[in-house]
């Protein structure tokens, strides 16, 4: 397991541009979606790809741990650089949030399982979540300049933080380059809110 703390001194900025790679722009860029506690004490940033088996593999204990701990701001960076149908499908997930449903559809794709899934099973994984696919699609083309500026937004922070693939997390203080358990999510949260903690 890889650990490393990180991040430069934040800058006050207004809206993240497309090169934005600052602390500000990675745990609060209000484009990216979120969930967890909005208020918790602790940020962890997960970058993903939905080709990717080791996320889907940690998948179940990064959410479990959220639920469990009650107190850990989850960010989601949707970074696909697996595959050309690991990009339709970021796009997809982004554009679901503007109906409030990304937490659906990236749970639906995150559980097929394996990797090089192809653009037409994820959509149907989509659809079987109940989205309104009609709505989706026109919310992809009216929105598709702020999607791909916020997924190379993803794309410059995860360069930036020196990311070399999925799944690469950052908690609190810390970037974290493998997949976990969830023992070892907590005992990573643990460090990171004890690192906090000092003055």
């Amino acid at each position: 397991m890889g650990v490393q703390c990180l991040f430069a001194p934040a800058r006050a900025a207004d809206e993240p541009t497309e090169a934005d790679v600052t602390r500000q722009a990675i745990l609060y860029d209000a484009a990216a979606p979120t969930g967890g506690n909005p208020k918790g004490d602790l940020n962890l940033v997960v970058f993903f790809d939905y080709n990717c088996p080791y996320c889907k593999r940690s998948e179940p204990d990064l959410l479990r741990l959220v639920k469990t701990d009650g107190k850990i701001r989850l960010v989601y960076k949707d970074w696909p650089i697996l595959t050309p149908a690991s990009i339709k499908a970021a796009q997809w997930a982004l554009a679901a949030k503007y109906q409030g449903r990304y937490d659906d559809a990236h749970a639906a794709m995150m559980a097929i399982p394996g990797s090089k899934i192809p653009e037409d099973q994820m959509r149907r994984a989509i659809v079987t979540a109940g989205l309104d696919m009609d709505r989706l699609d026109a919310d992809l083309q009216t929105h598709a300049g702020d999607i791909t500026t916020l997924l190379r937004r993803n794309l410059a922070q995860a360069d930036s933080l020196g990311l070399q693939g999925t799944p690469a997390y950052i908690v609190g203080e810390y970037r974290v380059t493998s997949a976990l358990t969830y023992d070892k999510f907590k005992h990573v949260a643990s460090d990171a809110r004890a690192r906090q903690a000092k003055p």
